[in-house]
């Protein structure tokens, strides 16, 4: 149980996290969004917001320089953790999951166990995934929803063959989402289930949380 609990914490949310690029008529029709994702728009000012949240705590840390330095592809990590959240939303939804409010403080607890506490959580999430205390929650229950999609597709995440099985699961919701990117980002991946200009998998290998970050794999 302990060492599924340390695969939870293992998974890219912005994930890990994370379709067809924009047109050049497809910009103009959308002015202002960073991406349309099954006909639904994150907006640029959305993207910014977040990324502005994980700055504020960055520099609010005794590690604000080396934070910050690490951290250059910040305001693309976040839209590509938005768009594979919707994904993985339509991904869970097609196999019957749901994640229940209870189910992501058990997670939160579990973490704050390893990790010294709920400041440990946010230490650690700040530190290795860029993501703000605000921002916690969410980012946990996208863990425990992708373990679910494992679940109910019978596949095990520390296998190279349980992997595959969820990233077709995801391939195929991200298709089925018709995912539009503004170019000013890259281009959505459809096999990677990331942008194309952000490198982490959505998936890191299963070893201890501390020492990765969002670059882990690249």
């Amino acid at each position: 149980m302990h060492r599924r609990r340390r695969t939870a914490l293992a998974l890219s949310a912005a994930t890990l996290v994370a379709a067809p690029l924009l047109s050049a008529c497809g910009s103009e029709a959308h002015p202002g969004a960073a991406a349309v994702v099954g006909g639904d728009r994150i907006d640029v000012a959305t993207v910014q917001a977040q990324a502005a949240d994980v700055r504020t705590a960055q520099q609010e840390s005794e590690k604000s320089e080396e934070l910050v330095a690490k951290s250059g592809q910040l305001t693309r990590v976040k839209l590509s953790g938005l768009i594979f959240g919707r994904v993985l939303d339509r991904a869970a939804k097609d196999a019957g999951v749901s994640v229940s409010r209870k189910e992501v403080q058990q997670i939160r607890s579990d973490a704050a166990v390893q990790s010294g506490g709920d400041e440990g959580v946010r230490t650690l999430m700040l530190e290795q995934r860029w993501v703000a205390p605000g921002q916690i929650e969410a980012s946990l229950r996208q863990e425990v929803q992708l373990q679910k999609l494992a679940q109910a597709l019978g596949a095990d995440l520390q296998s190279p063959t349980g992997v595959q099985a969820v990233g077709e699961s995801l391939t195929g919701a991200s298709k089925a989402l018709h995912i539009e990117v503004n170019p000013r980002y890259g281009s959505w991946d459809n096999k990677k289930v990331q942008l194309s200009t952000y490198k982490a998998p959505w998936i890191t290998q299963v070893t201890p949380v501390r020492g990765q970050d969002p670059q882990a794999g690249a």
